[in-house]
């Protein structure tokens, strides 16, 4: 129940839909309530049982009194000046009676037709806004989330499971909305009619809901099991896709088929079993219903043959008409909470990723940094990641206008000294200063203008290569863009494609080489121009012609600038200021490409290994 009121929570914004809704509704209801009580009028009339009651009665809540008030105005049809009832009249009271029924039922449906006209933009609202809020939040959460996440499961949530709350929970507000007030309205209506019959109806209305809640809950269960299950299918799907080439290669089609094959099975039982209990709502509250009619019509029954009851027999017929009123929305509703507990599960998972923590956060107190002026300073910089100590107290800086390369093995903590500079992730110990600034007490916006990123794979967007390229600078000229590209060595090849510089490059790029992807990747950082420049094996991509361009031009705008380049190419980094070898967390080697020659260390096997000598 909180998970549901969470998603209402956002009809907030849409109050007046929602007032407008109810009060539609309510008028609804009672219209429906009007015309099904000149039942008994119309019964009275029809078998002659008519009251005469020629002075105007007082009003009270009650079934005398109000039959009382009906017969008054049925006289003023049907009873001539003296008072009594003419044949002529009797038909012209039924021609009354027919017409308010007309009138009363198109007035009930009008307000009905109002009543979801309103509430739709309530509901759609909500989509909207959860998808929304959904999104701005995948875009905040920090690096780490998506590394213990699978990222076909985190589609899945976005996508199935916004449907499945779409469609489950907020497909049933209508229901929500409308068969409270109408059960007690009906209710209110019963007891005025028959206090003792109603009575007797509430005792055996209790022992249904508890039926149908029982099986919800077990339905509730079912379906987080199905959006579970829906996610590792997204990932297997996801993965697929993207290892295809791999798969092909190996022979493996038959591995990946037959773990497909039994998941896509589990989920076809569990569907099965989820589909039946959600059908049994309907045929089982309206079975409920039946016995608990049958029971009150037996009651009701002895009542009217009792005459010291005081209920007649059209006012008996008339609260079954109104009591069978009450199955309809108790049905509604008991089927609705199948749909709720359904799209519960779904909310679930999707607060799985609106709850989660967003560890990279502005301090309340954090500054906004507009330049770099003098250095980056990593002191006893220490990082452990899942568990396992990456950065072992590291400590070194980085003046203005120097460059500095990282190498070392696979899995010396490289890309990690980049991820921490650039705030991907929180540092576990020690302290990261920019201008003996602490980068955790900088606004991340103003570093993110400080500092540009090329990462070791390009990631490029289903767009054009000029919104691709101006992606850190929306507001950039075609000249600026261009010279960007020519920098970067990529206006030759974007001239030859058939829009240029509005070409679409498909998905990830998937339409240039990784040579072309990777020069529009440096582009984007020529572009942005900042102050410092991280180049996380930006030329490992590259072809050996186009990378002695690219570095060519790297070199030239990277002259006067600071710099952290990593690099398991050793050719594109022996003119850096300073080299820093890392080995296992630590550093092992520091000093330039001439020093650590000297040295005879891992620098010199590398450049040894690489047939650099």
């Amino acid at each position: 129940m909180k998970l549901f009121l969470g998603i209402l929570a956002y009809a907030r914004k849409y109050l007046r839909y929602a007032l407008l809704n109810v009060g539609f509704n309510i008028l609804s209801i009672l219209f429906s309530l009007f015309s099904l009580g000149m039942v008994i009028p119309f019964l009275s009339l029809l078998f002659g049982t008519q009251k005469l009651v020629t002075e105007k009665p007082d009003f009270a809540l009650s079934a005398d009194a109000i039959e009382n008030w009906f017969s008054y105005i049925m006289m003023q049809f049907v009873a001539n000046a003296d008072g009594v009832i003419y044949n002529e009249g009797r038909s012209k009271g039924l021609m009354v009676i027919v017409t308010f029924i007309i009138i009363t039922f198109f007035l009930k449906n009008i307000t009905r037709y109002l009543a979801q006209y309103f509430i739709a933009p309530l509901r759609n609202g909500i989509v909207h806004d959860l998808r929304e809020r959904i999104y701005k939040k995948i875009l905040v959460l920090p690096l780490s989330y998506y590394s213990d996440e699978r990222k076909g499961d985190i589609m899945a949530r976005i996508s199935g499971d916004v449907q499945e709350v779409e469609w489950a929970i907020l497909n049933s507000l209508e229901v929500v909305f409308r068969e409270p007030f109408s059960i007690i309205v009906f209710l209110g209506s019963l007891f005025i009619l028959s206090p003792q019959l109603t009575l007797f109806a509430l005792i055996l209305l209790p022992v249904s809901g508890l039926i149908i809640g029982q099986i919800a809950k077990s339905l509730r269960k079912n379906s987080v099991e199905l959006q579970d299950a829906t996610g590792q299918m997204m990932v297997m799907s996801e993965e697929t896709l993207a290892g295809i080439q791999v798969i092909k290669a190996f022979d493996a089609g038959n591995i990946f088929f037959q773990k497909f094959r039994e998941l896509n099975y589990f989920l076809r039982k569990l569907n099965n079993q989820i589909i039946r209990k959600r059908d049994l709502a309907s045929p089982m509250s309206e079975f409920l219903g039946s016995v608990v009619m049958a029971a009150l019509i037996w009651f009701g029954g002895k009542m009217v043959l009792d005459s010291a009851n005081g209920l007649s027999a059209a006012t008996f017929i008339a609260y079954i008409a109104i009591f069978s009123q009450i199955i309809a929305p108790a049905k509604a509703f008991s089927s609705a909470t199948y749909y709720i507990q359904k799209g519960i599960a779904s909310a679930e998972r999707i607060n799985g990723i609106l709850d989660a923590e967003e560890s990279i956060t502005d301090r309340p107190d954090a500054i906004a940094i507009s330049g770099f002026e003098h250095e980056i300073v990593f002191k006893n910089v220490g990082f452990s990641y899942s568990q396992t100590e990456v950065l072992k107290g590291i400590s070194f800086s980085i003046k203005k206008g120097e460059t500095v390369a990282l190498v070392g093995p696979s899995g010396a903590g490289k890309s990690s000294v980049t991820n921490l500079l650039c705030r991907f992730y929180d540092l576990s110990s020690g302290a990261l200063t920019i201008d003996g600034n602490e980068i955790s007490h900088l606004r991340q916006a103003s570093l993110c203008k400080l500092i540009s990123l090329v990462p070791q794979h390009s990631i490029l967007f289903n767009d054009t290569i000029f919104n691709n390229i101006s992606l850190g600078k929306p507001d950039a000229t075609q000249a600026e863009v261009e010279k960007a590209a020519e920098i970067a060595n990529a206006a030759e090849f974007i001239e030859t494609l058939p829009n240029k510089y509005h070409t679409n490059i498909g998905d990830n790029g998937n339409k240039l080489s990784g040579g072309q992807r990777q020069r529009i990747c440096i582009a984007r950082a020529i572009l942005n121009n900042p102050p410092i420049l991280v180049l996380d094996e930006a030329t490992s991509s590259l072809d050996t012609e186009s990378e002695r361009l690219v570095q060519d031009a790297l070199n030239k705008m990277l002259s006067g600038r600071t710099a952290l380049i990593i690099a398991h190419r050793l050719s594109t980094v022996q003119h850096a200021d300073r080299i820093i070898v890392l080995n296992e967390g630590v550093i092992a080697e520091e000093g330039n490409h001439t020093q650590l020659m000297q040295q005879n260390g891992i620098y010199r096997k590398m450049i040894e290994m690489q047939g650099l000598l």
